[in-house]
């Protein structure tokens, strides 16, 4: 059985997210090949525990807050779950 330190958790999930953003961005450009229309961005920057959110419509920026607080909840479990299962 293969044993993953936490440096080597976080190297492989850095860089599924750099994968996941890849695929993301040559999906919409395929799915808006074809369309002409208007474009929406929005943007979350995390600074520690600070949201910085951008939007070019509120739609966008609603959708951005929802996933600022999902990320922030998934940081503070993965802070907070080593201290608990050391603690049992």
């Amino acid at each position: 059985m293969v044993e993953l330190s936490l440096a080597n958790i976080g190297l492989i999930l850095v860089i599924l997210g750099f994968v996941l953003a890849f695929i993301a961005v040559i999906l919409l450009a395929v799915k808006n090949r074809g369309t002409s229309g208007q474009t929406r961005s929005a943007g979350i920057l995390l600074i520690g525990p600070i949201p910085i959110i951008f939007g070019s419509d509120k739609e966008s920026a609603r959708a951005m807050v929802v996933l600022a607080v999902l990320l922030i909840a998934i940081v503070l479990i993965f802070m907070l779950l080593p201290n608990f299962l050391l603690s049992r």
